[in-house]
């Protein structure tokens, strides 16, 4: 039988090269992290209205939103980083095989690399600055937030441009690598 379709009773085993590793801990944990920590954030800073806001309830809620933001910044230098230094030079490599010589060489696949890798590449790293500047607002204003509205909606509005960069940027990384994983 062949290596897709077992044998009655043969266990199919799964293994992955050490790159394919990489991508699924830049793409797929790292990813799911930072969108966890993005939807708690997200949660807490809406939630912090002074209609909604009792004096035992301040310390408890700023503290988890700082632990949302401060791990959502994290998270996302982290999944930068690793897509730059580690997963991204494996889809540069200057061999015919690699993932961007192979979306080069065909020419309907050339708009992966032309748009989505530049995308990844450049813009991407848009999301953990963003990032970064709402763990800095929430550090500083802390309890503030709840009474500086103005403040809050704008750290709500960077923390989610924030995620909308990343997402588009896993979004492509997910359509280039089912195209032309690293392998």
């Amino acid at each position: 039988m062949s290596a897709l379709h077992p044998a009655p009773g043969q266990v199919m085993a799964l293994s992955f090269t050490g790159r394919e590793w990489w991508a699924i801990v830049h793409g797929m944990l790292l990813g799911a992290a930072f969108l966890l920590a993005f939807a708690g954030g997200l949660a807490e800073l809406y939630s912090l209205k002074p209609a909604l806001m009792t004096r035992e309830g301040v310390r408890e809620r700023m503290r988890r939103v700082r632990i949302g933001v401060t791990a959502m910044a994290v998270t996302a230098w982290v999944t930068v980083i690793t897509g730059t230094w580690i997963v991204y030079p494996w889809y540069r490599e200057a061999t015919p095989d690699s993932p961007r010589s192979q979306l080069l060489a065909d020419p309907a696949n050339a708009d992966w690399h032309e748009f989505g890798m530049e995308w990844k590449e450049h813009v991407a790293w848009i999301s953990p600055i963003l990032a970064t500047a709402v763990a800095f607002i929430v550090w500083y204003y802390g309890s503030g937030l709840i009474r500086h509205n103005r403040v809050r909606r704008t750290t709500i509005a960077l923390f989610t441009l924030s995620f909308v960069f990343a997402a588009i940027a896993g979004a492509l990384g997910a359509f280039i690598t089912k195209v032309a994983p690293v392998q």
